[in-house]
């Protein structure tokens, strides 16, 4: 196991080279960031010298190992819009997302993995065609949607729950407050995990419980309950597992929609306006963190395979 990893940890070095690499070539293609700030009361002279001073006028490999050798000295760089270092901007907004994320993977898996193994206990029953169906629903509904139509219902119309922000302005902060605001942002990323969940478990459910030994289990006599817990859950770790290490990647990608839209104060919004502004460092100290994410969420989850299913061995 121990080679493992390190062979892993090998590889994650040139792929994340690669993947930093080629959001450098893309962004700087994009546009030059200074562009925005031309106008009236700036003048040429003014862009070209600030330009040169952020290495902005060389080619974008030139500018890319520059940025790469700041980054193996541990810094991220300055921000172009708010002149903030970039690595105190993820910081602050880094605790927000991973409660969030948090959060909506836990409620997910509340959801998907008790709906996931009835219905491939019922299969064909009227329960497991009302939890395919409702999964399907909650898998197609796009988040953005989704998050428009509960703001209408509970911000709006019922007037029950908070839309945007963490806390309420001039209000006492507070466990109950934050977890007002979570509710909505929570439901949308939880439901869109929860659609895709559900059908991923229950097909290996029924995999699983299409086993000799688990006929072999129900022809001793052993009652449904003890076969489908004792037996068929625990093999069923492993696709469990699955679900966790591709959903977490996934957060990411969505909680910068849905933090977009409720004022979510986390990583996504702090993404959303980088990219409107060209923000260049911001922006790759982003892609760097989400890249070691998703990396991270791959060895951990092999790691873990290794646990639930000891026959599993890595070289």
């Amino acid at each position: 196991m121990k080679k493992y990893i390190i062979k892993r940890l090998l590889i994650a070095i040139p792929t994340l080279i690669g993947i930093t690499l080629i959001d450098y070539a893309i962004m700087c293609f994009a546009g030059n960031p200074l562009e925005m700030l031309q106008g009236a009361r700036i003048s040429q002279e003014a862009v070209a010298a600030r330009e040169a001073a952020l290495g902005l006028d060389q080619p974008f490999y030139i500018q890319y190992f520059m940025w790469l050798g700041q980054l193996l000295h541990g810094n991220l760089g300055i921000s172009i819009k708010t002149y903030e270092p970039v690595s105190q901007m993820i910081a602050s907004r880094l605790g927000p997302t991973l409660l969030l994320m948090g959060v909506s993977l836990l409620v997910s898996l509340l959801i998907s993995i008790p709906a996931g193994i009835y219905s491939a206990v019922r299969q064909y029953s009227k329960g497991d065609y009302a939890v395919v169906t409702a999964s399907f629903l909650s898998s197609s509904i796009p988040g953005f949607f989704l998050s428009l139509i509960l703001v209408y219902i509970f911000n709006i119309r019922l007037k029950l729950l908070p839309s945007s922000g963490m806390t309420t302005l001039g209000g006492q902060g507070g466990i109950g407050d934050l977890a007002a605001h979570m509710v909505l942002p929570v439901t949308v990323l939880a439901v869109s995990m929860a659609g895709t969940n559900i059908r991923y478990i229950r097909s290996s459910m029924l995999e699983i419980l299409q086993q000799d030994y688990l006929r072999t289990a129900r022809a001793k006599g052993i009652g449904e309950r003890l076969v489908v817990g004792r037996h068929a859950l625990r093999n069923g770790l492993i696709p469990i597992i699955t679900v966790i290490g591709m959903q977490i990647p996934l957060l990411f990608g969505g909680a910068v929609i849905v933090e977009q839209l409720f004022s979510w104060p986390g990583l996504g919004l702090m993404t959303m306006s980088a990219i409107l502004s060209r923000d260049y460092p911001v922006i790759m100290g982003v892609c760097l963190l989400a890249a070691v994410v998703v990396l991270a969420a791959n060895l951990v989850t092999d790691i873990l395979y290794a646990l639930a299913d000891p026959s599993i061995q890595y070289d």
